[in-house]
């Protein structure tokens, strides 16, 4: 069993109004054969944690730790966190103009392996993972996304995830502007992976609609940068009747708090 463990992380970022601090400390736990839902409002973090689990050097961690089966990741590049068995389906995926969908795939999935696959069977299993999300051959020989549809670049991540096999996915809202059939589509790629038995999944998502597909073991609700509530796919329902007010009303008097608190030491200090 490997296990994807993140303690209290802490992240901050860089605005025009100075440095913001982002994540206020994530404690996440993620084995093999599970699938995580994180749910919460606009701006609470979710994106922030996805990326910077898999290093965008946008995000500085100040604190805490993130490792695969004990190795620290914090410490590792971009590549090597995807060959240690990371991967990132992102919420709006990036054109390549000049970059073939194909030779993109294979020499990524070379990268990942440390040797190129036999070619005439590479190229069966392009297809055939295209042919799974009902992607038309003729797209691998077109520029990454380039072109793409909304559907058809969250399709592609689907190809991606099945082709390159990592230890465990993190899907930064892959249901964000798909349609119904694509939603589905998309949906059925996650679950094929996770009936491996062996891989974990940390999907991000707003709503719970795209959890009528993939069904997850743990929803956690996320606001103001921290893990506010955790439970099993029950909790993704009540979201769905409640929403996250009393969440983010609860986070807003904590906040609240804390500054009072603060001023009231600073001043007794002076």
């Amino acid at each position: 069993m490997s296990t994807l463990e993140i303690r209290d992380l802490h992240v901050t970022v860089e605005t025009e109004s100075g440095t913001k601090e982002i994540l206020r400390g994530v404690d996440l736990t993620i084995r093999s054969g599970e699938t995580h839902a994180i749910m919460g409002p606009n701006g609470s973090g979710k994106s922030t944690l996805a990326y910077s689990i898999a290093g965008h050097p946008k995000y500085t961690i100040t604190q805490g730790s993130v490792t695969l089966d004990g190795q620290d990741l914090l410490s590792m590049t971009v590549d090597q966190r995807a060959r240690a068995g990371l991967f990132l389906a992102m919420q709006y995926p990036v054109e390549v103009p000049g970059v073939s969908v194909a030779n993109f795939l294979r020499t990524a999935k070379t990268a990942i392996d440390g040797q190129a696959p036999k070619l005439r069977t590479w190229v069966k299993d392009v297809n055939a993972a295209m042919a799974r999300v009902q992607m038309d051959p003729e797209f691998a020989q077109r520029s990454v996304n380039e072109g793409f549809s909304g559907g058809e670049k969250k399709r592609h991540e689907i190809v991606q995830l099945e082709l390159l096999n990592p230890q465990f996915a993190i899907l930064d809202e892959t249901d964000s502007g798909l349609d119904i059939d694509a939603l589905r589509v998309v949906s059925e790629g996650v679950n094929r992976f996770t009936d491996q038995g062996d891989r974990g999944v940390l999907l991000i998502t707003h709503y719970t609609r795209i959890l009528r597909y993939i069904k997850p073991d743990f929803v956690h609700v996320f606001v103001a940068g921290r893990v506010a509530e955790e439970g099993g796919a029950e909790l993704a329902e009540r979201l769905e009747a409640e929403g996250y007010d009393r969440y983010v009303r609860a986070a807003r008097e904590a906040a609240e708090l804390e500054a009072a608190t603060l001023q009231t030491t600073g001043a007794e200090q002076s």
